[in-house]
């Protein structure tokens, strides 16, 4: 499953399970991916692209990219992946020969902290003030509030004697 973080990139998450008995085996292997590899992912538009891998061979995958789609795409056609994507699969348990890359169950998702924030924000956010009527005369701030203050200096001054009458 994909969500969008912005106009133009797609969250990514998906989950794999990794043979238990290969786990150090695997460990090894992306300690030191083939650069051809690398530069095939960097090229197909994938970016922060990680890897998270628990004790009982459960693999959570993460990567942000501008087109999924497209992305999967570049890397199925991609000459480079194909082997290393061969010999990724002996270790995965479910595949039904699908490739790693391809046959990944997406994660939804179902949170994200940027997104909230950026709605509390736009909710808090003072709403634009409506157009003046054609008929509303602009008012005059300054000229009010001296009328205001000419006004206060020529009435009576109200002491505290003269409040208790």
């Amino acid at each position: 499953m994909t969500s969008r973080t912005d106009a133009a990139t797609e969250r990514v998450c998906f989950q794999l399970q990794v043979d238990p008995a290969r786990l150090d085996e695997y460990r090894a292997r992306h300690a030191a991916v083939w650069p051809d590899m690398l530069h095939a992912i960097e090229a197909s538009g994938r970016r922060n692209y990680s890897l998270f891998l628990r004790e009982d061979g459960l693999l959570i995958g993460y990567y942000e990219t501008d087109d999924d789609a497209a992305s999967q795409l570049a890397l199925e056609a991609d000459p480079r992946t194909a082997a290393w994507e061969a010999e990724m699969a002996e270790f995965f348990i479910a595949l039904d020969g699908a490739r790693p890359d391809q046959g990944a169950p997406r994660l939804a998702q179902v949170f994200n902290l940027e997104a909230q924030l950026a709605a509390l924000d736009e909710a808090a956010a003072p709403a634009p003030a409506p157009p003046a009527s054609p008929d509303a005369r602009p008012t005059d701030h300054a000229a009010s509030a001296a009328q205001h203050d000419r006004h206060a200096a020529s009435a009576p001054a109200q002491t505290e004697e003269s409040s208790h009458s």
